[in-house]
């Protein structure tokens, strides 16, 4: 029922407004929280399409924040960011309400866990890769990013198993690190967090959990939510 919504998020992607990995996402929305996916629609077959775009997105943002009445805002999308440089903080003069890239909630959740190197793990190429491991350096975050995909796509939908396998693959190719970065939904990992956190020992950090915590903790609001990985579980306060 409408009244009991109590939040509605925006959550703004580059792309399409449906995308299949959205349904792994929309479990982890705690009751009384809203999630209204728009898309921008601004590529087609390729990614990089979305460069230089910073001022439509801008433009567009603004209008749903008026339209749609929201009250926190997700901008999804590594490479949106790092494809448009500047875009954080032009966000951050030209919207007054929370928001969060999938960028800035990772690097927040990776400072809350105290996790400043990395194995990232992505569905884009090499150069794509390249682009979130300078943004990410910059934030304070060593990005070690072994694995990059031909094409900005996995493989069709690859299961859990086989997320798991590349995750435990290159892991034990880069040695000790603090957390798994997980970037880009599309090699979706919420269906086996649970799994390489308890059987690799390690802390994960994936963009939709984390930006779902990063901009409802900044609305003041505490969703500890189990089977989608410590930081969920845990739910905790953002570092200073």
């Amino acid at each position: 029922m409408a009244d009991l919504v109590k939040v509605k998020i925006g959550f703004v992607s580059g792309g399409s407004s449906s995308m299949p990995h959205y349904n792994s996402f929309l479990p982890m929305v705690p009751q009384g929280v809203e999630i209204d996916f728009q898309g921008l629609q601004l590529y087609g077959k390729s990614l990089y399409e979305i460069g230089d775009k910073k001022d439509v997105i801008l433009s567009r943002v603004k209008e749903f924040i008026a339209e749609r009445k929201w009250d926190g805002l997700i901008l999804t999308a590594a490479p949106t960011e790092v494809l448009n440089p500047g875009l954080y903080d032009d966000l951050k003069a030209a919207v007054s309400i929370p928001f969060t890239t999938a960028l800035n909630a990772c690097v927040a959740a990776l400072r809350t866990y105290s996790a400043p190197k990395v194995l990232l793990l992505t569905p884009f190429d090499a150069r794509l890769n390249d682009l979130i491991v300078a943004h990410l350096a910059k934030a304070g975050v060593t990005a070690i990013s072994p694995n990059s995909f031909d094409e900005l796509a996995v493989p069709k939908r690859m299961t859990p198993d086989e997320v798991f396998d590349l995750t435990k693959k290159n892991l034990a190719a880069v040695g000790k690190v603090d957390a798994i970065y997980f970037q880009g939904a599309v090699l979706d990992p919420i269906k086996c967090l649970e799994r390489i956190e308890s059987e690799l020992k390690a802390t994960v950090v994936a963009s939709n959990p984390a930006m779902l915590w990063y901009v409802l903790s900044k609305l003041g609001y505490k969703y500890p939510t189990s089977g989608y990985g410590r930081l969920l579980r845990e739910w905790p306060a953002m570092s200073a």
